[in-house]
């Protein structure tokens, strides 16, 4: 019962982590479910719902076919659709009824692609994950079967780089993305694609004649480690805040992997009065640790991430804690002094402790979106 939560909601699944990712790909994304795993999806977790095209569906999986393995009729209405909207790909996503029955989405999807011509493939998601681990893995699809290298390395142009991982469950709204983009593009650098919010799937595709990946969400690191398998690209892991693109920049240049961390614990806190304050932030490893990272740097206080997704290998530091679980993140919040979390985290948080709003889509959704 440790893993059940009472207070605090938890975060976005990988189902709608995947549905996130492809959003503007122009591709048809299917996830096998009766139907809620779509309703959580477009009521809670997607900004773009009412302001965006896409193609997501949901098969309306019924409790006789999934009983009975019946498949064909899934196939069927796949083939219905993709006649009818000529999609650039479909993506097979599975919710937890399917994947209790042991349903063969690869097999699934390698008879849609021989049949329909159009490139299919499947994420194997249960609905069990968070978002983090279905968008980087629908991200390391597109990687793998749809970025190709059109110039020789001798004749790429400098500075030219790809924003890996950027979703509106990260970062909100595209004139969030824009500043990002501003922030580096000060420096002289050139970004060719942003994955995947603001650009198509054909700008995606150029992806191989970057000079370096900047994985800027965790979301994206999947697809940083497959580019550089399949075309030697280095990627450096960092947020370019405005205040810290300077440094995301250098180490661009140096092709250093991990910024945010390496600067952390190295910066004089002395001469301020602020080295005694520890200041605790909450969410998702790159961003936070990047946004950990520029507050010691610019204001001198200590600080410590508590990270409550699953991939977190190599993104946090040695002050930093995973965290699994209300109870323990409970535990982990006992004597903190400042918190920086989203709102929702406030009534598991001590009540003398200053407590600053950083709203994040994949834990609170819509709710506080038009706070500043």
């Amino acid at each position: 019962m440790r893993q059940s939560y009472r207070i605090i909601p938890i975060y976005t699944s990988d189902v709608s982590g995947v549905c996130s990712a492809l959003y503007e790909l122009g591709g048809m994304v299917v996830m096998h479910d009766p139907s809620g795993c779509n309703s959580t999806y477009n009521t809670h977790d997607e900004i773009r719902w009412y302001d965006q095209d896409s193609l997501i569906f949901i098969s309306g999986l019924t409790e006789i076919d999934a009983v009975m393995g019946n498949d064909e009729k899934f196939l069927s209405d796949i083939k219905e659709a993709a006649r009818e909207f000529h999609p650039k790909f479909i993506a097979l996503v599975s919710s937890p009824i399917p994947f209790m029955n042991g349903t063969d989405f690869p097999a699934l999807a390698k008879v849609l692609e021989i049949e329909t011509g159009i490139p299919s493939f499947a994420v194997p998601t249960n609905g069990m994950h968070d978002y983090v681990y279905g968008a980087g893995i629908a991200f390391e699809e597109i990687a793998k079967r749809f970025v190709t290298e059109k110039e020789t390395r001798e004749n790429h142009v400098k500075r030219i780089v790809n924003l890996l991982g950027i979703t509106p469950l990260d970062f909100g709204p595209i004139s969030k993305v824009e500043e990002l983009k501003k922030n580096l593009e000060q420096y002289g650098w050139k970004i060719i694609s942003t994955w995947a919010m603001g650009d198509t799937l054909e700008d995606l595709s150029n992806a191989g004649n970057a000079e370096v990946n900047l994985v800027v969400s965790s979301v994206g690191l999947r697809a940083a480690r497959a580019l550089k398998e399949k075309y030697g690209t280095p990627y450096v892991i960092g947020t370019p805040y405005k205040e810290y693109a300077e440094r995301i920049s250098e180490a661009l240049e140096k092709r250093i992997r991990l910024p945010a961390l390496e600067d952390r614990g190295k910066e004089n806190l002395q001469g301020t009065g602020n080295s005694e304050k520890i200041i605790t932030l909450i969410g998702e490893p790159v961003t936070t640790t990047s946004l950990a990272a520029l507050i010691e740097k610019e204001y001198h206080y200590k600080t410590k991430v508590l990270c409550p997704l699953e991939e977190t290998d190599g993104l946090i530091g040695s002050q930093d804690l995973k965290v699994s679980g209300e109870e323990e993140m409970e535990n982990a919040l006992k004597n903190a002094q400042i918190v920086v979390a989203d709102p929702l985290y406030r009534p598991i948080c001590p009540a003398e402790c200053e407590f600053y709003e950083r709203a994040h889509i994949a834990f609170s959704g819509r709710m506080f979106l038009k706070n500043k």
